[in-house]
């Protein structure tokens, strides 16, 4: 039996390593989100925190430079909620991006995979016609032998 070689073997290989590289650039973007996610929680909290100090201060000591610090700190905080929130989006949109590059490299693989599938059901379609042809040419032969030495 003849040894099965795909002609296009080397251009699935190279679509197999795209898709991984994506699968890694869509794992890499996801956790830069998470990180940018995490980032702005921690900003929001830090915010309300001022903003509870900022109640106390309003409550128990009537100090006018404290509530203007406090008043300043929660402006700041705000300002960087935005800008953090900014990255966060970018940080989606990323995702997405990455995310589509996936799928797509995956998409191209799997045809190539189908098209080796079928590439390699028709070679064993024709070895099969082969071996059934060799089979024939023996059984001739054989029934030719035997009808010479029958004679």
């Amino acid at each position: 039996m003849a040894v099965y070689k795909y002609k296009m073997q080397g251009i699935l290989d190279i679509k197999e390593k795209l898709e991984t590289q994506a699968k890694q650039e869509f794992a890499n973007a996801n956790l830069r989100l998470l990180e940018e996610e995490a980032i702005l929680e921690k900003i929001r909290q830090r915010k309300n925190e001022y903003i509870e100090e900022g109640v106390r201060l309003r409550r128990e000591i009537i100090d006018p430079v404290e509530i203007e610090i406090n008043k300043r700190a929660v402006e700041v905080m705000e300002d960087e909620e935005v800008k953090q929130e900014r990255e966060v989006a970018v940080a989606r949109k990323n995702v997405d991006v990455a995310r589509r590059k996936m799928m797509e490299a995956r998409t191209e693989t799997k045809i190539y995979e189908k098209l080796k599938e079928n590439d390699f059901k028709e070679f064993m379609i024709e070895e099969g016609k082969a071996e059934s042809k060799e089979i024939d040419e023996l059984n001739s032969f054989r029934f030719s032998e035997r009808s010479r030495r029958d004679e």
